[in-house]
């Protein structure tokens, strides 16, 4: 199993205001050489979706958004722009609930990647001062974790990994979390069935979330108002997956009991 007794997370500075187009594994690389860090082979880099977002282009303006039909009646019902809510709808497979509240109202979709979350993970903070943009998920965040880690080999010559991540809500609980969406190398989920406790009683159902856990962590590091979208986490004693996804977190329909 892995041994993890000490470890160490520190924040990258001077990242820029990312653009598209803009090279993230290059801004990480020259942070870390700015700040006189040297990497370790188990470094894993958390890099917050948004800057991954503008890289990739994932904006939209609304003023170039036409609704639908269904989008103005979900507008209607929940008090949000219509606008927005096309653009939900866009990115889902699935709207699950809508709840008019303040500031805006909410929707609650599926996305197309698979996860269930609110407005379908389009954010509208930290874009440069618009009230007319909107900022969407990747469209495959496992992907772009492993371009971020092959573009950090290349100019470091060690391969860490990778998390991208966003804040979710969670049911029953109040406020927000830093959640792993894209992988690489890192697994997912640490499998204890059929293993002993510290007392040598078997394991019948405990899987560790462990990307997750990371995730979570990385957001004591990541406040809004810091601009440190990355972070490094070190001592974190790991064997590197070619298969991890972070899609394994995708909880199947017929176990979903929120539904």
């Amino acid at each position: 199993m892995h041994e993890w007794r000490d470890m160490r997370a520190f924040a990258l500075r001077g990242i820029p205001e990312v653009q598209p187009q803009d090279d993230i594994a290059a801004h990480i690389v020259k942070s870390m050489v700015e700040m006189g860090e040297t990497w370790h082979p188990t470094d894993i880099v958390v890099v917050a979706q948004k800057i991954v977002s503008k890289a990739e282009g994932r904006v939209r303006e609304l003023d170039m958004i036409a609704p639908g039909k269904a989008a103005r009646e979900i507008a209607e019902k929940s008090g949000k722009d219509a606008r927005k809510v096309q653009a939900i709808l866009d990115e889902s497979s699935e709207i699950l609930r809508v709840v008019r509240c303040k500031p805006d109202g909410i929707v609650i979709a599926r996305h197309h990647s698979g996860w269930v979350c609110a407005n379908a993970g389009i954010d509208e903070s930290n874009l440069g001062g618009s009230a007319n943009r909107l900022l969407l998920l990747p469209v495959d965040p496992d992907a772009s974790a492993r371009r971020i880690a092959t573009g950090i080999e290349e100019r470091a010559h060690i391969r860490p990994g990778v998390i991208i991540t966003d804040t979710f809500g969670r049911p029953w609980r109040r406020g927000l979390v830093n959640v792993a969406i894209g992988l690489s190398g890192v697994t997912p989920i640490i499998d204890w069935v059929g293993e002993k406790d510290a007392f040598g009683r078997e394991l019948l159902v405990s899987q560790q979330a462990v990307a997750d856990e990371i995730a979570a962590a990385s957001g004591l590091l990541m406040p809004k108002d810091a601009a440190t979208p990355v972070v490094v986490f070190r001592g974190l004693h790991w064997r590197a997956n070619p298969h991890a996804s972070a899609r394994d977190y995708v909880r199947p329909l017929h176990e979903d009991l929120f539904k």
